[in-house]
């Protein structure tokens, strides 16, 4: 279901009252820098789990198709960029 927001957008567009413009070359540039350091990874970790965290981690991955590293890494990165939160307790 899209939000009100999204529907407004969508139909602006349908109606002509507003145009979708092409990106700048600067943009496209800074966008690129931004997906290059995202996905870099150049350092190496080492952490110790409990075997029943790791099965789990395992099993998630296996179902979203992706290795198990990589879905630890992308939690990570979700976490430093906010973008997962911590529950108040």
């Amino acid at each position: 279901m899209r939000n009100k927001e999204e529907k407004e957008i969508l139909e602006a567009l349908e109606n002509g009252s507003i145009e979708l413009e092409d990106p700048s070359r600067e943009l496209l540039s800074e966008l690129a820098k931004a997906a290059e350091n995202t996905f870099k990874k150049d350092k190496r970790i080492n952490i110790r789990l409990s075997s029943h965290d790791l099965v789990g981690i395992q099993r998630k991955a296996l179902k979203k198709g992706v290795p198990y590293q990589a879905l630890i890494s992308g939690l990570i990165h979700q976490y430093v960029e906010g973008d997962l939160v911590e529950k108040a307790m």
